[in-house]
């Protein structure tokens, strides 16, 4: 299984990003996959989690309504749209499948700063 994430960076408040989490390794229609983030000095926390064939998904309270998780499993990557960036994002970004064995990419960081 590998996972890769891109599409971090620095952006201004009230800006957006996109993130990218190219998978392979494994069926990737077959499993659900999340997106998590990690604050300096703070526990990792999910952040939105999307069905295997994307029918259904779930956010953290606090992104719900900027942040939209989506996935194309012809390209086998999944997505996370960030809208109304606010500095409290500011993370490393991870993707995350979990198969009964978590696996994790390497992480991507995005800065939201004036």
């Amino acid at each position: 299984v590998q996972l890769v994430e891109s599409g971090g960076g620095l952006v201004q408040p009230g800006g957006s990003l996109r993130l990218s989490c190219a998978a392979s390794g494994f069926t990737f229609s077959r499993y659900s996959m999340r997106w998590y983030r990690q604050a300096p000095g703070k526990e990792r926390e999910l952040v939105a989690y999307i069905t295997g064939t994307g029918g259904s998904t779930n956010y953290k309270d606090s992104v719900k309504g900027r942040f939209t998780i989506s996935r194309d499993n012809g390209k086998n990557t999944v997505y996370l749209q960030m809208n109304s960036l606010k500095p409290e994002d500011t993370a490393v970004y991870y993707c995350n499948l979990w198969t009964g064995v978590d696996y994790w990419g390497q992480g991507t960081q995005v800065t939201v700063s004036s």
